[in-house]
């Protein structure tokens, strides 16, 4: 079969939260559900390209046992959503995802809100990046669709770049075309760059044909719509149906 041109990451976060919120202190109980794997095998069946997990600081959601579980049983791509921190980076380094996307990381924050300082921490987020690149995983940067940030991306060795579509979500009408100008200037520098531009945050089926005029795109991370969907016609059901919208993506 032809590759489809854009593709699918499936965050699986929201599905853990779930699981956290009555057995975080008895994850070992049968009980525990719903299961991290299950829910990364019927994104697989439906068609998605890669599950994406994020293993935080606090642990609030995935669990590192859920990441080691991922890696050794799912059968398409793991992109861990990482801080720049020693302990996270030597997990990384030990579990060996495919993808890693750098992510800036605030304790009082429900999810990820905006996107990483990559400028501003050049000089240890190349470090990371060379280590985690120098260990077989192509490292990405979230990042808002900003020029400064996306050569800083490309500076420090970074593969992609995800533009963080969190305000192009959030807003409509003339501020929504505002964010659309500012995320195509970032994808079409990224490009010309050398870097794979990838998109993420706050995407559902409904906004997705407003980011269309977004050249370059290569692959979606989306997760709470997906989960949030799944909760009234399952989860298989809801990445089809995500995929079916991104099959309209024209570069």
């Amino acid at each position: 079969m032809p590759q489809p041109h854009l593709l699918l990451g499936v965050n699986i976060d929201h599905v853990v939260t779930l699981r956290q919120a009555r057995y975080r202190a008895m994850l070992e109980s049968p009980n525990a559900e719903p299961s991290v794997l299950q829910a990364a095998l019927e994104a697989e069946a439906a068609g998605a390209h890669s599950i994406t997990v994020h293993l935080r600081a606090d642990r609030r959601h995935i669990q590192d046992a859920d990441v080691r579980l991922l890696r050794q049983s799912i059968s398409t791509k793991l992109n861990l959503e990482m801080g720049n921190t020693r302990e996270i980076l030597d997990i990384a380094l030990a579990v060996r995802p495919d993808f890693v996307c750098m992510v800036p990381e605030n304790r009082e924050e429900v999810t990820t809100e905006g996107g990483l300082d990559v400028a501003g921490q050049r000089d240890s987020l190349r470090a990371t990046v060379k280590a985690l690149s120098d260990n077989g995983t192509r490292v990405s940067m979230f990042i808002d669709p900003d020029l400064d940030q996306v050569r800083a991306s490309a500076e420090i060795g970074a593969a992609m770049i995800e533009l963080h579509t969190g305000t192009f979500a959030n807003h409509s009408g003339a501020e929504r075309e505002a964010e659309v100008r500012r995320l195509c200037a970032a994808a079409e520098l990224g490009h010309a760059l050398g870097l794979q531009i990838n998109a993420g945050h706050g995407l559902t089926t409904r906004n997705l044909p407003d980011l269309w005029a977004v050249p370059h795109l290569a692959e979606l991370n989306i997760g709470h719509h997906i989960v949030s969907r799944a909760v009234f016609i399952g989860l298989r059901a809801a990445v089809r149906e995500m995929l079916t919208v991104m099959a309209t993506y024209r570069d």
